[in-house]
């Protein structure tokens, strides 16, 4: 799979071959955007061409590095593989002598979020401390291919005051060695360290380009492909890992709570409907508070009377238009604004069910 079978975003794609031929490879580069954009999969190919041994600013897919570092692909599993050797029972002092590294190539490795255990892995998996002295340590040693190329994953979850160790690398960097970040909002990382990586936005695909994406990796009815392509909302990798029907269900779910936090007084079963989102659904509850962002957003444009874009949520056309004759633009912004402060808070592990239950109330009363 060359860099030409890469879906979208073909300025970073260009530009990153336009370091690979030119042998101009940066340090440390900091990939941003949303989920589901191809950054981990762009970083891996990457990873691939800086150690192909046939292609300069590409690569073949079929010698050996190729070969090895293609394993990525399937990071899951072999994330499985890393918490079974380590074993279920692993306490704090046994995560950080053992960090989880993914490596299928001596000169490549992937840094996930450590989710502690297999089988009940931790809410909010994050970066430790062993992961980045790890990283700190090999990243001088001399590679065996060209390019020795580091991928954290999730970057945003190390803590500042950890954060410190990888800028240490960042400030004397190896010659031979490129640390690629990804990170959703490249602005929850320290700013020392965005200042001195090369950074690139990744941004969301026509909702066109997406359903075509679907066409030819999927056997779903067309219908089906341009639902998913509207709720994935530019995001190839979010589309193919939709559950439609669940999808649809959660989306239902957080307008009904909407709905309920607009009336006078709230419905009875208000707090029945926050319960089922945050303990019933299998959904993390980031992706429950981007469901929320989608459906205000589609809100704020039908309470003002604006001639935008397409819903968001296209299913939910009739019940955000009855919803959107009930409350205002400001409502809409008290409600972001709440969900801002709540999302803030659940990195601080708070109780996510009374947060929303705080939210819902605070937009109450006022239509």
């Amino acid at each position: 799979m060359p860099f030409s079978e890469f879906v979208g975003n073909q300025q970073i794609v260009n530009a990153l071959r336009s370091m690979l031929e030119s042998e101009r490879v940066p340090n440390a580069m900091l990939f941003g955007g949303p989920r589901g954009l191809g950054k981990f999969t762009l970083a891996r190919m990457f990873a691939q061409a800086a150690n192909c041994a046939r292609l300069r600013d590409d690569f073949c897919g079929e010698c050996d590095n190729c070969r090895r570092i293609g394993k990525l692909a399937g990071i899951s599993k072999l994330i499985e593989q890393g918490l079974a050797e380590r074993g279920e029972s692993a306490d704090a002092a046994m995560v950080e002598r053992m960090p989880l590294l993914i490596e299928t190539h001596p000169d490549v490795w992937a840094v996930v979020p450590d989710p502690v255990r297999l089988k009940t892995p931790v809410v909010r998996p994050v970066l430790h401390v062993g992961q980045l002295r790890a990283v700190q340590r090999a990243a001088y040693f001399k590679p065996v291919a060209r390019r020795r190329v580091f991928i954290l994953d999730g970057a945003e979850t190390m803590r500042w005051d950890h954060a410190n160790i990888f800028l240490k690398i960042l400030e004397e960097p190896p010659e031979t060695a490129t640390l690629i970040l990804l990170a959703p909002n490249p602005y929850l990382l320290l700013p020392t360290i965005r200042s001195r990586c090369l950074q690139f936005f990744f941004a969301p695909l026509e909702t066109a380009e997406v359903a075509r994406m679907l066409g030819e990796r999927t056997t779903w009815p067309a219908g089906a492909r341009k639902i998913a392509a509207q709720l994935a909302e530019g995001s190839p990798g979010a589309a193919l890992a939709l559950d439609l029907e669940g999808a649809i269900e959660l989306r239902r779910t957080a307008l009904g709570i909407l709905a309920a936090a607009a009336t006078i007084r709230p419905s009875a079963n208000l707090f029945a409907q926050t319960t089922l989102l945050t303990k019933g659904q299998r959904a993390p509850f980031e992706t429950v508070l981007e469901v929320f962002y989608s459906l205000l957003t589609d809100l704020l444009e039908v309470s003002a009377d604006c001639a935008g874009p397409a819903l968001r949520n296209p299913s939910l056309e009739k019940e955000l238009l009855d919803l959107g004759q009930r409350v205002d633009s400001l409502w809409v912004a008290r409600a972001m604004e709440g969900l801002d402060e709540l999302a803030s808070r659940a990195r601080r592990n708070i109780n996510r069910q009374l947060g929303l239950d705080a939210v819902a109330l605070s937009l109450s009363g006022d239509q």
